[in-house]
């Protein structure tokens, strides 16, 4: 049995990722429960503080995607509750969960990040649509890739092959935020890499391959059984696997990330990766990536999570 006691796995929240945090939280709490911990799932919803108030966890593990879960809210809210929980805090939040502004820090630290441009919503309308994208297109070429500049799970996310497919695709962007980032479309192996710190400093996990089967890694790719063929570890030459384990580790340095994290990358035809984003609250359910990389490494991912959220309470 472990020596925590009570632990708390929030999960939920009102983001458009809800039903995938549901999932990594369902997760979580089973492979916890498998290592020997008390496990307590929970919503974030009014009677989450007086809960914690009335009987605080030993820990808390975060399973909330997007929203309050990645841009450091909850973690302030813990925090001031005096409860320990596993991962960044909340300035680390803010900083890696806006996609621009990390894309800032990553190019300050040397790694390579596509090209980009960030557009609000106001500044696409006010300065004439046709006029800015055609700008665009004219800057960074085609294709391009267009998201979210905050959010995970690529929704509003969209794969433009042509001039004519960017004003819609900038629509659906904008369904799911008031920001959108343009990026250059980069050639190239799309690999996923884990970062870990179980106490002796952070450490790439073994790089997952994505194979989508319609060769975008879209919401329906990633959450659906089938539509998407993994390689753990990822078909890289040793130089390129090694190149992809230390831009994540660099990212979740550069950012001031903690415990665990997730990095997006682009291996491209010279081995080189090239940063997409990261997550500071990795998904994790049957189709998610963390636990892919921590079964080609070896470990148990309830024996990981449980070293988790015991270092969180030794802090």
């Amino acid at each position: 049995m472990s020596d925590l006691g009570h632990v708390l796995v929030l999960a939920g929240g009102l983001s458009y990722e809800r039903e995938v945090s549901l999932r990594s939280g369902r997760r979580v709490s089973e492979v916890l429960r498998a290592a020997g911990v008390d496990v307590e799932t929970r919503d974030t919803d009014a009677s989450l503080v007086p809960s914690i108030l009335a009987d605080p966890p030993d820990a808390v593990f975060v399973t909330l995607h997007g929203g309050a879960g990645e841009d450091g809210a909850i973690r302030s809210v813990l925090e001031l509750l005096d409860v320990p929980y596993v991962g960044a805090g909340p300035d680390a939040c803010r900083v890696a969960y806006d996609k621009p502004t990390a894309k800032v820090v990553i190019r300050s630290v040397g790694l390579h990040t596509p090209e980009s441009v960030t557009l609000p919503k106001e500044t696409f309308h006010d300065l004439g649509a046709t006029a800015v994208l055609g700008r665009i297109v004219e800057r960074l070429g085609l294709p391009l890739f267009v998201k979210p500049a905050r959010g995970g799970s690529a929704l509003g996310a969209s794969f433009v092959r042509t001039a004519e497919e960017l004003p819609a695709a900038m629509v659906g962007c904008f369904a799911y935020g008031d920001t959108a980032l343009i990026e250059r479309y980069v050639e190239g192996v799309e690999v996923s890499v884990s970062v870990v710190d179980l106490g002796d400093g952070p450490v790439a996990l073994p790089a997952v391959e994505i194979v989508p089967d319609e060769g975008v890694y879209d919401y329906a790719a990633r959450y659906t059984a089938g539509r998407t063929e993994f390689f753990a570890p990822a078909r890289l030459t040793p130089a390129a696997a090694a190149a992809c384990a230390e831009a994540a580790v660099t990212a979740h340095t550069a950012l001031g990330l903690r415990d665990i994290s997730r990095t997006d990358l682009i291996v491209d035809a010279d081995g080189v990766p090239h940063f997409l984003e990261v997550n500071v609250a990795p998904g994790m359910t049957e189709t998610s990536l963390l636990p892919m990389s921590a079964e080609a490494a070896g470990r148990d991912l309830g024996e990981l999570c449980r070293t988790l959220l015991q270092n969180a309470t030794n802090r």
